[in-house]
């Protein structure tokens, strides 16, 4: 066993000592709202917007970006299960700034093994079998993040799924500050009707 699973499980055991009523917490989320953010370890949605389990659902991947399954997400939330405000939230020093479609699908080429990063850019150890199917997947990255969030916002508010009295929201959060700092373009497009 892996010391990651060891700790893992411990972890786990603990939690499960102190769950108390947690197992009676409603399906729907109790204050009907979803947020879409990075999967960046840095960000605790709990936190910075004082989510309790059971508050909201958190729907997370690389950059928070409104992908096809991000929005299959929040319509279910939605539709299903009652949401009535989402949050698109991205991120200063995000790593999804840092390269392009065409390094990832580069980097992918070469080797299947982690990359690094340094001064002069990413770097491939080239070892072992690479694909170019990475070149074929649209990444998502982030050229200019507050535009990003723009988009996202737009994408979502402008997808027939979406209904139009969803409010929806723009912030980035600031990894320094931990602070939730609006991009009002993006909240003036994610107007509710």
């Amino acid at each position: 066993m892996s010391q990651i699973l060891s700790e893992v499980l411990a972890a786990n055991a603990e939690y499960v000592a102190n769950f108390g009523d947690k197992g009676q917490l409603a399906l729907p989320p109790a204050r009907h709202f979803a947020i879409l953010t990075c999967m960046d370890a840095r960000l605790d949605p709990a936190k910075y917007a004082g989510l309790s389990e059971g508050d909201a659902h958190v729907i997370r991947n690389a950059g928070g970006r409104a992908s096809d399954d991000a929005i299959r997400s929040l319509v279910i939330s939605y539709k299903l299960l009652g949401t009535r405000e989402w949050f698109v939230i991205h991120h200063t020093d995000c790593g999804m700034e840092l390269f392009s479609n065409e390094i990832m699908g580069n980097l992918l080429a070469s080797s299947l093994k982690t990359a690094t990063i340094d001064a002069n850019g990413w770097h491939d150890s080239g070892v072992g079998e690479g694909s170019g199917e990475g070149r074929y997947i649209q990444w998502l990255t982030i050229p200019q993040r507050e535009q990003s969030v723009v988009e996202d916002v737009k994408r979502i508010r402008n997808h027939p799924l979406v209904p139009n009295d969803i409010p929806i929201y723009g912030y980035i959060y600031d990894c320094k500050t931990g602070r939730l700092v609006e991009v009002p373009e993006a909240t003036e497009a994610g107007r509710s009707a």
